[in-house]
Parts: structure tokens; sequence; C-alpha cells
């Protein structure tokens, strides 16, 4: 695990780090370590790297980022290889701000997962990662030689929650912020998902739950590494047994603390969710996500909604590609997500022309809503070609209802009579999330957004339905609502549902298809997937029991979705209870925290699915 840790730090290096010029990054920069001192006397460690030709006459505008995963490499004689979003960006001509937040590395104070945002500050200990912000920001134009002035902010997955929240500094010089797969709301992003724990996340903990003792350049929480003895996580999660079990090696992670005591969305998560807290927006945002992004999904698209009806006249766009977690800040060449070949240097095309694009013109040129891009450029992942939109989800879609059939039939019709589908959950053997057991002892999962879902339709405890094979293209793009009308023998379950997009029996392989035993013949490509604990139908705040063998409405979300469904496809839904150990084993016999539920609280129960359910999609003619 050792490794493991270390290359964590590689990992998150690399999103600002992405391409080899180590020799350009010394030829053309300065570098200058300072110690910004925070409005409460906090100071926190930042990296200055300023062109060498920057002057009185010659000025240029700031890029910064603000990480919680170190701004190595340390020591002003010390150079990453690369610098900004990416090798056009840090060619172009900027100065490049880097600053390890509260609490990490070399920063001062206490580190705080996903800080609570104060509206109204009413003394200097009132300090927030806007006020961090705006303190960094009003420092940098008052001191950096050579700026002009004008300050960009952008950062991906953590560091794109630091720039989400940076855009509540209101500071002047802020002109332009790009929150990419930005963490939004932890109770239903990144750690949860509708309050379900991502158990996949089991071994991130040491991470965000161990305080470090004094300023440092090196990882200090390596002390909880988990000797796991096997490469399987999925059968190691199991053999732990109870979530309670974990604190044979969690006892002391404030984090995991935090996590097993707070199962509902009670204050401690309420007041770290960032969207309640926007209102006039001054920079210019641009949102970027990955349609597969197994981590922060929800995040752009939550906050760009958000922004949209706090604010309409603000500038506020979204980028959403077919990318899995940060992947579109390096090129790999042929674009590839899982066994899915989406086409040749995507990454390059959104690098140039979306988002070198939007910084230019708000921090080197005239700064007008102009800018030459679109509200919403967003790509569709099954015709595999961008789109752009006016806003989104775009008012010309359409709403259909997809009911789920006894006979299996996803259904444009209501169909008559009362039938319904069962089948029984047993938490002991739980279905697996995926097929690829060598990435179950990540960081976090990656490739399961795409994956073939075969392995998993061919079980007994999971409800497929499906339509004919279709005679013309369908394009959904915007919304996707799960309408469930179940009942369960427990009093307790969890409802996973899938949309899937089943290839045709001739679809041959495409020449990148990284496992040569993968055939793409009949394969069932995960499009767009969620869970929903059924304790949470009626709010997220309380847990309510399900009242045993009674139909119930379990109604929820799914993230948004643009895919095309080509002629001689079929569209499919999956409905199952487990996906393990993506998400944590519902015990299925309520218990007020799962989280603390003993083993005898895991119990089979059979889930019955009516067939006046329905999948909500919006289509796009």
């Amino acid at each position: 695990m050792k490794k493991f840790f270390a290359l964590i730090l590689l990992v998150t290096t690399a999103y600002t780090a992405a391409f080899a010029q180590s020799n350009y990054v010394t030829e053309h920069f300065t570098k200058k370590d300072v110690y910004i001192t925070m409005r409460d006397g906090v100071k926190l460690f930042t990296s200055i790297y300023t062109p060498k030709d920057a002057s009185k006459t010659n000025k240029y505008p700031i890029m910064m980022q603000r990480t919680c995963y170190s701004i190595a490499p340390y020591g002003e004689t010390k150079y990453p290889g690369s610098l900004g979003p990416s090798k056009y960006m840090m060619q172009e001509g900027y100065i490049f701000v880097y600053q390890d937040v509260r609490g990490r590395y070399k920063s001062e104070g206490t580190w705080t997962n996903m800080t609570p945002v104060i509206d109204n500050k009413k003394s200097k200990k009132d300090v927030d990662e806007g006020s961090d912000t705006y303190d960094t920001i009003d420092w940098l134009v008052k001191n950096a030689v050579g700026n002009n002035g004008r300050v960009g902010q952008w950062g991906i997955s953590y560091p794109g929650f630091y720039t989400a929240a940076g855009i509540l500094s209101n500071h002047p010089a802020l002109k332009a912020s790009s929150p990419q797969a930005p963490i939004s709301d932890f109770f239903f992003d990144d750690f949860h998902h509708n309050g379900a724990l991502l158990e996949s996340y089991f071994f991130t903990y040491p991470v965000f739950g161990v305080q470090k003792t004094d300023t440092t350049s090196k990882a200090w929480y390596g002390a909880q590494n988990i000797k796991t003895g096997t490469r399987d996580g999925y059968q190691f999660l199991l053999d732990m047994g109870p979530l309670k079990n974990a604190d044979k090696y969690y006892k002391d992670n404030f984090f995991w603390q935090e996590t097993i005591n707070h199962p509902n969305y009670d204050e401690f998560w309420q007041k770290r969710g960032l969207p309640k807290h926007y209102g006039k927006v001054k920079p210019a945002v641009m949102f970027v996500g990955g349609w597969y992004d197994a981590e922060d999904l929800t995040g752009p698209l939550a906050l760009y909604k958000t922004i949209g009806k706090s604010d309409a006249n603000a500038y506020n766009t979204i980028v959403m590609g077919p990318f899995g977690h940060g992947r579109w800040s390096r090129e790999t060449g042929h674009t590839m997500h899982s066994n899915v070949y989406f086409g040749d240097s995507i990454a390059t095309f959104y690098q140039t022309k979306i988002e070198q694009k939007f910084f230019n013109h708000f921090l080197k040129g005239n700064g007008d809503k102009n800018s030459g891009l679109p509200n919403a450029y967003m790509y569709n992942t099954g015709k595999k070609e961008w789109t752009t939109f006016d806003k989104w989800p775009s008012p010309a879609a359409t709403h259909l209802k997809m009911y789920l059939s006894a006979d299996g039939k996803l259904a444009n019709t209501q169909p008559t009579g009362t039938g319904s589908t069962s089948f029984v959950s047993d938490p002991l053997k739980p279905v697996p999330y995926t097929e690829d057991n060598t990435t179950t002892m990540g960081f976090t999962p990656h490739n399961y957004m795409s994956e073939d879902q075969r392995f998993a339709g061919r079980r007994t405890d999971v409800l497929v339905f499906q339509t004919d094979v279709l005679t013309d293209d369908v394009t959904l793009g915007g919304e996707i609502m799960a309408n469930l009308k179940v009942a369960t023998t427990g009093t307790d379950a969890d409802f996973f549902v899938k949309l899937i997009d089943v290839y045709p029996p001739d679809e041959q392989n495409n020449p990148y298809v990284p496992n040569k035993n993968i055939i793409l013949s009949n394969y069932q490509q995960m499009v767009r997937s969620e869970i929903m604990p059924a304790r949470f139908r009626n709010g997220f705040e309380k847990a309510v029991p399900m009242v045993a063998n009674q139909k119930t409405d379990v109604n929820f979300r799914l993230q948004d979705v643009l895919h095309t469904f080509k002629k001689g496809h079929r569209i499919m839904v999956q409905v199952q209870s487990t996906a393990f150990p993506l998400f944590a084993r519902n015990p299925q016999k309520f218990v007020e925290n799962p989280y603390k539920a003993d083993e005898a609280d895991y119990i089979k129960a059979t889930h019955t699915v009516f067939a006046d359910s329905f999948i909500d999609v919006e289509v796009l003619k």
C-alpha cells in the first residue's frame, strides 16, 4: 500500500504537469516561494512561476490553483515538468501560482474536508475557502511582479472544489474561473451518492482523515496504510463484514469517524454543500466534467444549474466530454474509456479550442460575454461528436416515459394490469460492480462507468428491461428521473438503476480494445447509473423504514446524459440492490445508523418492482 499512496501524489500532480516540458519551464519561468498571510494570521505556502520577460511594461495575467494534494516540487531551485492546465496554456504566457490549502503540506492551519462556507463573516476569525482565495488574490495582484491585475483559477477534483468555492470570494480581480470535476456536496457526490456510501473509497480515508503535526513537504498519512494480504478488493471488503468492523483500521481517522457518525443529511453535511451559497457571480465561469467521471460527475452539472438559477445574467457555461475523471487534462491520442473508443485527440481539442480560448478571452482579451464559446459544449457519447447548446438541458427536449414491464420489455406506454417482477437480494452475496478485480483496490473506481454489464444482467438478482431493436436513432439529452414503484419483504433496501446501450450482434471490436478477451458483439455499455437508499425516499435529513410488503414510491434523479442510441441497438435498463464494493451493502433490516449495523442485521429480502415503474428521460430530435 505504500506504493499506492505514493501513486496518489503522482497522479494528482499529473493534473498540473500533464506533459513533460522540464526544459521549457526552467528556461522560461522564474520560481519564487512565499508565505501569504490570511486575515486570521494563518500563513499559506505559495509557489509563483513568473515568465522571465515579465516587467512593469510587459505584464501577464495570473493563473492560480489551490490544492490539498501538494504543490511539489518544493524549493525555488526545483521546477515541475509543466505548468498550468495544459502545455498550450503554459506556452501562451501566464504567471502560474500554486498554493497548499490550510492544514496541508507546507501551509499552516487545520485541515477541514469541504470547508464550510461562512456567508456572513463578522470577524477576521471567520475564514473559509472564499476568504482564503480573496486574501491570496489580493496579495498577488499587489505583489506578484509583472501581473496585469487579472486572475484566473482552475483545478480538477478537490482543486475543482477550491476553484468553485473561490468564486464566492468575489474578489474584483478574479475574472475567470473553471471548476473542473468539482465536488459540490459530499452527500451526493464523491464519497456518497444520494447518501449511499461509496465503500470503494475505503482505501482513501488516510489521505483525508489524518492531521499533520507540522508543515511538511512529504506525505504524513502513510501510518494508516492497510495490510490487506490480497489484491481483490471485493473479497477483502466482504470479509471485513459490517462497516463497524472498519474501526480496526480507522478508529483514529477523523474523517472516517465523521462519516459513520453522520449517516443522514444533517448539519454536518449540509454546511459542506456549495450550491446554496451562490448568488450574484462576478467572474466568468466554465464548469468542466466527464460523462464517465466515476468520482465527480454530479458536481459540474449541479453547480452549473445552480448558478443558472441564482444569477441568470452571469457568464456561466459548461463542458462535458467523453472522459473519465480529469482525463481531459492529458492527451492519450486514442480517446478511450474502458473498452469504448470515442476518437482521437479529443483532449487536445478541448485544451486548445475551449479551455485556452476561455481563459485568453477573459484574462488577455476584452473580457466581454462574447467569448465565441457556446453556453454548453457537450459531447454526444453515442454519435461520438461534440454538440453545442444555448442552454442545458435544452428547452427543445421532450419527455418520454419508459416503463419497466413485467415481461422484461422497456415500453413507451404504461402496461395494463398490475404486473411486477421480483428478485432475492442477499447482502452476503452482493452483485459486483465490475468484472475487473484489478480495479477494486484503487484510490477510487474509474472504468465501470462504461463497462460491459452482461456479467450483472445474467444474475438472478438483477432485473433486465429492454426495448426491441431500434429502427431509428434515439438521442437522450438532458435529465433522467427514475420513478420506481417497489416493495420489499425487509424494512430497508437500496435500488441501483443502470441505463445501458446494447450493441448489435455484428458489432466489431474497435482497434484499441485493451483486453483481447473482450467482444463488442452484444456489448452492454453502461451509459448512466445511480443508487437510491429507500430510507431517504421522503427526504435525506431523516431516514424512514419501509413497511414490509407495501407498495412504495422511490423516486430519484440520475445524472444527465447526452447519448444517441443508434439504429440497430437496444436501450436497456437494469435494476438491482447491490453493486459491491462500489457502494456499501444495505443491511435490508432498517437500523438508524447502517454504518453501525450488526452482522445479524444483514438479511436476505425479496424486492418487487411493479410494472407501472418508469424512467423519465428527455429526448432530442
